[in-house]
């Protein structure tokens, strides 16, 4: 029997919340499974994402095979990771010490990327005040943002 680690739809229309499970390659999407190992919901902001890390682990372990998303959000918390250290045979201590190490890039990593949007979101606004200020000029007009023009008003 070929398991697969695949996301179970559930939740109402237009709201997707999605079960983590290992099922039978061959059963629907929605249909039986063989164990739910964790829980994704992406209309959050940030992204929900709960799963039972041994679970998961032991399910690569005997063989079962991550589906593409599946894969992405298991490397997002480095299961995958602890996976290839532990197939390399690294002691416990080591793989918590490359863990950590992980964890301390990625969050590095997501500190610059938030600092990195809000910087261009800031531009961004500045850069549109700046446009409108011209094409003010240009056309002659002196128009206070969100007030009506005097034709609106005269009608």
């Amino acid at each position: 029997m070929a398991v697969k680690l695949r996301l179970r739809r559930i939740g109402k229309k237009k709201q997707p919340v999605y079960k983590v499970v290992a099922a039978d390659s061959r059963s629907p999407r929605d249909g039986k499974f063989l164990e739910a190992i964790g829980l994704y919901n992406p209309l959050t902001d940030p992204l929900t994402f709960e799963i039972k890390e041994d679970r998961a682990l032991y399910w690569l372990n005997v063989g079962a095979q991550p589906t593409d998303t599946v894969k992405s959000l298991l490397s997002q918390k480095g299961i995958i990771l602890k996976r290839e250290l532990q197939r390399r045979g690294l002691t416990e201590d080591k793989i918590q010490e490359e863990f950590d190490n992980w964890v301390k890039i990625r969050e590095a990593k997501v500190k610059t990327r938030s600092s990195r949007k809000k910087s261009k979101t800031k531009a961004d606004s500045q850069e549109k005040a700046g446009k409108e200020e011209v094409e003010n000029v240009e056309t002659g007009t002196a128009e206070v943002k969100g007030a009506a023009s005097d034709k609106e008003t005269a009608e």
